[in-house]
């Protein structure tokens, strides 16, 4: 795919558009962290879902700019810490997800959940960090919010009917659909390409996140039920 360019100050700015919407999401992410951190929640699934949307937008931001305006200028391993600032922003949401579900599920279950969450990211980290191929991101992603976030958010929602759990069901949907963007590489433009449009959909599947996560019942509403 060849490189966009434009020049805005006397600066030199690859992929605008790329960059301009990952800096999209990243607004969104912190736009909805900040929300959720005004509720003044002290619940813990509420505190791993606003720090899922701080991480993610400080990892969409450091895309749009390191990983994208001015890459030009920069070796390639400038991108990997982006990377792995979006692992853990999706480590963070599977956990999310995890302790949403805990009061449905037997203790020893929640607690070996928790424990594969954290050596899945580890390994993944380790094994980004060797190859530095971002196949590895991907698979990552698409485990946490395809495999781990769907699977325990409509465990809860067959359970309960939680609305936010069905918002977040519906957001991970559209994740998906980023996804296959990305990976078909369906472009409308060269200055429209499939990487901004991925970026579209995955603001609006933040967008989607947040309202699932400002309509999820918590722990003690289950307990309450």
């Amino acid at each position: 795919m060849d490189l966009t360019f434009i020049e805005l100050f006397g600066v030199k700015i690859a992929e605008p558009v790329t960059s301009f919407t990952d800096l999209i999401v990243s607004c969104v992410c912190f736009n909805a962290f900040v929300k959720i951190h005004n509720r003044n929640s002290n619940q813990p699934v509420h505190s791993l879902f606003k720090y899922y949307f701080l991480v993610m937008a400080v990892a969409t931001f450091y895309g749009g700019i390191i990983g994208h305006a001015f890459l030009y200028a920069l070796s390639f391993e400038w991108k990997v810490p982006g990377w792995i600032i979006s692992m853990i922003s999706i480590m963070l949401i599977e956990r999310a997800a995890i302790v949403h579900a805990r009061p449905l599920m037997k203790k020893w279950a929640g607690d070996l959940f928790s424990v594969i969450n954290i050596i899945e990211l580890l390994t993944l980290i380790t094994i980004v960090l060797y190859t530095q191929n971002f196949f590895f991101v991907e698979t990552h992603a698409f485990y946490g919010l395809m495999i781990v976030v769907f699977s325990f958010e409509l465990y809860v929602y067959l359970k309960t009917k939680d609305k936010g759990s069905r918002q977040l069901l519906f957001a991970v949907g559209i994740s998906a659909l980023a996804a296959a963007v990305h990976l078909s590489k369906l472009s409308l433009h060269k200055w429209f390409n499939y990487l901004d449009l991925s970026h579209v959909l995955m603001a609006t599947a933040a967008y989607v996140f947040y309202l699932g996560v400002k309509d999820i019942r918590t722990e003690n509403k289950f307990i309450s039920s």
